[in-house]
């Protein structure tokens, strides 16, 4: 069922549908620094950034590779738990700097470490390199807290492409690997790569994030010639031994379904999985605060309250 879209959200999507419509006309060809600019651009909706007890940029250096990262806590010398948080933008665009508000902010109303990661992006770097980095940096990130007082609980977030990462680290957990994941949040989650659920036709078009571009991004991170369904954590390998889990969805997203299937699926494996749909909401919101204030001050209170239960 297509969603129906938040009033006080219509005036912007649809000056956006407009000039979607208007760059088809002009022959505009994406590309991903347009794509990278065009999502930096949501930034001027984001202009509350709290003020935090400690931040630190670094790096994590491992034989030839280093990633960037930035570390954020609300009182450095408290004992805290760590959160991984891995930027959304189709493994495409974003980057540690746009999501600077919403990491001081989740660490704030969740009172935990959070670690942003500035993992590899495609095309330049294609399947699986963003989510090597991400592995690299669960394994080691105790290496960064030089500065800040920790303890041993490790939890992973991230939203839309960020959302991937973390199911598919639990899913790499479930086919072996050696990590530990205790939570993760997954907001408006990417979890399908092979466009198997009505969502994706349904709320496909006119609702900011549309299929045509979650396709293009995809054609972008695969170039390998994966089985896209393999390799999709929906579908992946998973067990009981999953992390606790909180999964939010908004009700105008292509992504919608899959997200509700893959909590859907935690629940059936006798997994702790929360789930929660912020209605008339789309793919992104939480890059739109200004817009939607009152629904992001309820993310992040929804991802506080289920990283401290």
């Amino acid at each position: 069922m297509r969603g129906t879209l938040a009033p006080h959200l219509e005036e912007f999507i649809g000056q956006l549908n407009q000039a979607a419509e208007q760059a088809i006309k002009d022959g505009v060809i994406p590309t991903p620094e347009l794509a990278r600019t065009n999502l930096a651009k949501l930034s001027a909706f984001v202009t509350k950034s709290p003020d935090i007890a400690f931040t630190q940029s670094s790096e994590l250096v491992i034989g030839a590779q280093a990633i960037p990262v930035r570390i954020y806590s609300p009182d450095p010398d408290a004992r805290l738990p760590v959160l991984l948080y891995f930027h959304g933008g189709g493994h495409m665009c974003g980057d540690i700097q746009m999501y600077d508000p919403m990491c001081r902010k989740i660490a704030l109303a969740a009172n935990c470490v959070v670690i942003s990661v500035e993992y590899r992006l495609a095309p330049e770097y294609p399947y699986p390199a963003g989510l090597d980095d991400a592995e690299l940096v669960l394994r080691h990130y105790q290496t960064l807290l030089t500065d800040v007082a920790y303890n041993n609980q490790i939890m992973v977030a991230g939203d839309s492409a960020g959302g991937a990462i973390c199911t598919s680290l639990v899913m790499r957990k479930s086919q072996g690997a050696d990590l530990t994941i205790d939570k993760q949040v997954l907001i408006y989650p990417s979890v399908d790569y092979s466009f198997s659920f009505p969502s994706f036709i349904e709320n496909g078009d006119g609702y900011l994030l549309t299929k045509a571009r979650v396709q293009w991004y995809f054609e972008n991170y695969f170039h390998q010639d994966e089985s896209r369904k393999a390799v999709s954590p929906v579908f992946g390998p998973l067990d009981n031994k999953a992390p606790q889990t909180l999964v939010i969805t908004t009700s105008c997203d292509p992504l919608r379904d899959e997200g509700i299937a893959y909590h859907q699926r935690l629940v059936e494996l006798g997994v702790n999985s929360q789930h929660y749909e912020f209605e008339g909401m789309v793919h992104a919101f939480m890059n739109l605060e200004d817009l939607v204030p009152d629904e992001c001050a309820l993310l992040f209170e929804k991802i506080g309250a289920f990283i401290n239960s």
